[in-house]
């Protein structure tokens, strides 16, 4: 995820990290050249004049603009979700963290809660590898011992196995007499709303926006941008290209940034920063707990994973 302070209003004219400009360029070269091509020609096609004028494509790209305004809106409601339920998997985090710390009587033996801290530190990591679809082990295996590794490393669906092995500890505890069953009933009740953000997640990373609702636009958008330049090169003669090409980049910049925060984690530009959300998570638990957050890594100021 791009993450940078406000730049100067013409400094922003040039940025190119972090755009979708990069990604776009070689399809606006093609329409470049088309629109070259077509204002050589003026407007023929095989002897045969495209009596196209500006007052159509004008009308459908109003409505087009509309189109793509609900394109951007839906893919950014998943966004803003996802960044919600993170926030709320930090809260919740804490909450637990809070419970362990000052409920649990731990009188002469610190490895109890330990153990909690480590399987709820592990909890986030296995989340954002499930979501990316990448290996976890490595993250889960200087944070687990090892039998929760292996009853977490065999699991399809690692964060709910996670969940389990938090009951467990927690009902261990009761067993023990270390919490009543009031404190155990609180510590369910975060347990739960964990569980609720882990299947907030797997909801949106499993429903994408329909797919034939996609093709639509998609096709819609370069069909308009290939047929501006016969509209517009009667009126703007040899400025068409450039005028077709920022028309097009405003259109296809729009869908293209659409099509990246649609899957909000992923590793794009725009998409969560889940790694340093992670951090941000287990930071917070072993400051709690007055552990030490040494080994985790630091990050580009600029860009953040």
């Amino acid at each position: 995820m791009i993450i940078r302070k406000k730049e100067h209003w013409f400094r922003m004219l040039f940025i190119w990290h972090g755009s979708v400009l990069p990604q776009l360029l070689p399809r606006l070269f093609a329409l470049f050249i088309l629109s070259f091509v077509i204002v050589y020609l003026h407007g023929i096609i095989f002897s045969f004049k495209v009596p196209l004028n500006p007052t159509p494509l004008t009308l459908f790209g109003f409505v087009l603009a509309l189109f793509l305004g609900f394109r951007n809106n839906a893919s950014y409601d998943r966004f803003w979700e996802a960044r919600k339920l993170w926030g709320d998997l930090l809260n919740d985090s804490r909450s637990l963290m809070r419970q362990a710390i000052t409920l649990i009587n731990t009188t002469n033996d610190d490895n109890f809660t330990t153990s909690f801290i480590n399987m709820l530190s592990a909890l986030p990591y296995a989340l954002k590898h499930q979501l990316r679809g990448t290996n976890a082990r490595e993250d889960l295996l200087i944070r687990l011992d090892e039998a929760q590794f292996k009853t977490v490393s065999q699991a399809q669906y690692k964060p709910v196995i996670i969940t389990k092995l938090l009951a467990v500890w927690v009902q261990q505890a009761r067993l023990e007499n270390r919490i009543d069953s009031i404190q155990q009933a609180r510590f369910d009740e975060n347990l739960d709303k964990l569980e609720n953000v882990i299947g907030g997640c797997e909801r949106i990373a499993s429903t994408p926006i329909p797919y034939s609702y996609q093709v639509l636009l998609h096709r819609t958008i370069y069909i308009y941008c290939f047929l501006l330049p016969f509209g517009l090169v009667d009126s703007l003669g040899w400025l068409t290209p450039f005028i077709v090409v920022f028309i097009a980049y405003t259109f296809v910049a729009f869908e293209a940034i659409a099509d990246e925060i649609e899957e909000p984690f992923g590793t794009e530009s725009n998409d969560l920063a889940l790694t340093s959300m992670c951090h941000t998570i287990e930071s917070a638990l072993l400051e709690l707990a007055g552990k030490p957050v040494e080994h985790l890594p630091k990050q580009d100021a600029r860009f953040i994973d």
